[in-house]
């Protein structure tokens, strides 16, 4: 796969899950002009929004809206990628030239899977098909989120062995791009190194990621733990914003960006990117998220 302006690290932010379960609805304005500025920092990909059910996520109702009003061309460096829960959602999302990526959430837990999109694992699975499809068709990647990627909390059976099936299934229905998701902050950074150093060298033409949430305490072991096992797909958040508002009540935000940029800087794993654009983005969330 190309690599994008990030040439050793594919930095992947994530304003769609910031925005999603936040307890008041941003204005359609502000979410425009925060994506607008986060789309001149030079990201591989912007998670911008998603075409789900505004009854289950209300704060996503404008996504329509807020893609007509983007500044973006096909030749931009950074690419979008919009969230869809069904196939109803995924023919929605195909209709615009600006999305690159739709991202499906594939639940190893089937109580997370039922509570999130309404469906089993096997029926997740068909709709999974059915949108690698319409992605072929449509000149668009499907990327494959594998929540609760690393346990849950409704007593679920969960091993490593587990997400290894999981993920060769993806593997095996020609998914390119498939990241793991901690989608309730508790993985360990040996479950994180561990799960990666086996399937990146098991699926060398397939791009394996990670979807990471993480604290103030633990988020660069997290980090190290991905990036030493040769992790090049990292999502974040600014400001680490974030978290799965139909997991639980209390959320654990997202890797904080602003946090892996400053690490991967330093470790002179970062391609230079427009400050200027960063620092105004920081001042747009600064006023959003209060």
């Amino acid at each position: 796969m190309k690599q994008g302006p990030f040439n050793n690290i594919q930095l992947i932010e994530c304003p769609r899950d910031a925005m999603q379960g936040w307890p008041h609805f941003i204005a359609t304005g502000d979410k425009i002009r925060y994506l607008n500025s986060l789309l001149e920092v030079g990201f591989h990909t912007l998670d911008f929004g998603s075409f789900v059910s505004p009854k289950a996520i209300p704060q996503m109702a404008d996504t329509n809206e807020v893609i007509n009003a983007l500044n973006y061309s096909q030749d931009s460096k950074t690419k979008l990628l919009s969230i869809v829960a069904n196939t109803r959602g995924a023919e929605e999302a195909i209709r615009y030239k600006q999305i690159k990526y739709l991202g499906f959430p594939f639940s190893i837990s089937p109580s997370f899977q039922m509570r999130n999109t309404h469906s089993t694992l096997e029926q997740s699975l068909e709709t999974v098909e059915q949108m690698q499809l319409l992605c072929e068709q449509n000149e668009k990647e499907l990327v494959i989120y594998l929540s609760m990627g690393f346990g849950n909390p409704y007593g679920d059976d969960y091993s490593l062995d587990l997400l290894f099936k999981w993920t060769k299934e993806m593997v095996d229905r020609g998914i390119g791009i498939i990241s793991l998701a901690d989608t309730i902050g508790l993985a360990s950074p040996s479950q994180i190194q561990i799960a990666l150093e086996q399937l990146i060298p098991a699926y060398p033409t397939t791009v394996i990621g990670v979807h990471l949430h993480a604290q103030s305490n633990n988020w660069k072991n997290k980090l190290e733990a991905a990036i030493n096992a040769g992790c090049k797909r990292i999502d974040g958040a600014i400001k680490g914003i974030g978290g799965c508002p139909m997991a639980q009540e209390d959320l654990v935000g997202n890797m904080d960006s602003l946090l892996t940029i400053a690490y991967l800087q330093e470790n002179k794993l970062l391609d230079p990117i427009n400050e200027s654009a960063l620092l105004r983005s920081i001042q747009i969330a600064n006023e959003i998220f209060q």
